[in-house]
């Protein structure tokens, strides 16, 4: 299927490109393409003006600062997913992003445009909801940080303006004695997952000193479970035993309010979710006892 007429502007600044988003309302930002251009060919977004990022200099790096780590809009999600910087900083994200899609996918897809596309079963906007952080946006107007937390609005929509671009998006990265896991199912590898669970657990002196637990998949947006987080906070890990597990697999199945679909249906997803919480815990516990 082809899209139907456009007009491409290549911008070189991303005043350029911000200026652009200002004299029209029916323009979309474009640089890896992997969810637009499909949605064009299949007529479900028939924007008049893409106004394409892969011009502008300095817009596709990948910077580890003190407890951050700052990804440009350019960055493909292959270069994020096999950067050293990464690897040290931010595993998780790593690990996270070997689930997006196929090699072929991942060398044009962009991390910022996956979070801005915000499909609540992908695997990034659920890693940024853990992690923590913002996302950066430029316009006419200035520049402006939109929090993690409040950035994801609903089903494909975020808290960007339409005149917005996302320039970056920087992660918290864990302090400590942290462990991570990162859990899906989905029918194939590369698939959206039907089900996806994010955990990070930091440890101090023994005990669970924060906790968070993302589910994707299961909602309108990632869904942090804080009843299950707080059944682990306090708790010396010692204690994290099988009742307290099957305790924060009920507290995520009670959380949840998935839909039906071809795929699976709400009950499955709602079990599922919690069995996979139960695995994120031990295996982030696991990382956490490694790394202390």
């Amino acid at each position: 299927m082809k899209p139907p007429a456009f007009t491409h502007h290549a911008c070189r600044t991303v005043e350029e490109a911000a200026e652009l988003l200002d004299s029209s309302e029916d323009a979309k930002v474009i640089s890896g393409g992997q969810s637009l251009v499909p949605m064009m060919n299949l007529r479900l977004a028939n924007p008049a003006h893409l106004v394409d990022l892969n011009f502008v200099d300095g817009l596709g790096g990948i910077d580890a600062g003190s407890g951050t780590l700052t990804i440009g809009a350019t960055a493909r999600q292959h270069e994020v997913e096999r950067s050293p910087v990464v690897a040290s900083a931010a595993p998780l994200v790593a690990a996270a992003l070997a689930h997006v899609g196929h090699p072929q996918i991942r060398n044009r897809g962009t991390v910022v445009g996956s979070i801005c596309h915000a499909d609540p079963a992908a695997e990034m906007p659920a890693v940024l909801t853990t992690l923590g952080g913002h996302v950066t946006a430029q316009s006419t107007a200035g520049t402006r940080t939109i929090d993690a937390g409040s950035f994801f609005d609903s089903y494909l929509t975020t808290a960007l303006a339409p005149n917005e671009i996302a320039t970056s998006v920087t992660f918290h990265t864990p302090n400590g004695s942290s462990g991570w896991s990162f859990e899906e199912v989905a029918r194939r590898h590369g698939d959206f997952a039907i089900i996806g669970v994010v955990a990070l657990l930091t440890v101090s002196d023994g005990v669970v000193s924060d906790a968070r637990l993302t589910v994707f998949g299961g909602g309108a947006t990632p869904v942090r479970i804080t009843a299950a987080e707080q059944l682990l906070v306090g708790t010396a890990t010692g204690d994290v035993d099988d009742a307290l597990l099957a305790r924060a697999a009920g507290a995520t199945s009670e959380t949840l309010r998935p839909s039906d679909d071809i795929h699976a249906s709400a009950d499955y997803r709602r079990h599922v979710a919690g069995v996979l919480v139960t695995r994120g815990i031990r295996t982030s516990l696991d990382r956490a006892s490694t790394s202390a």
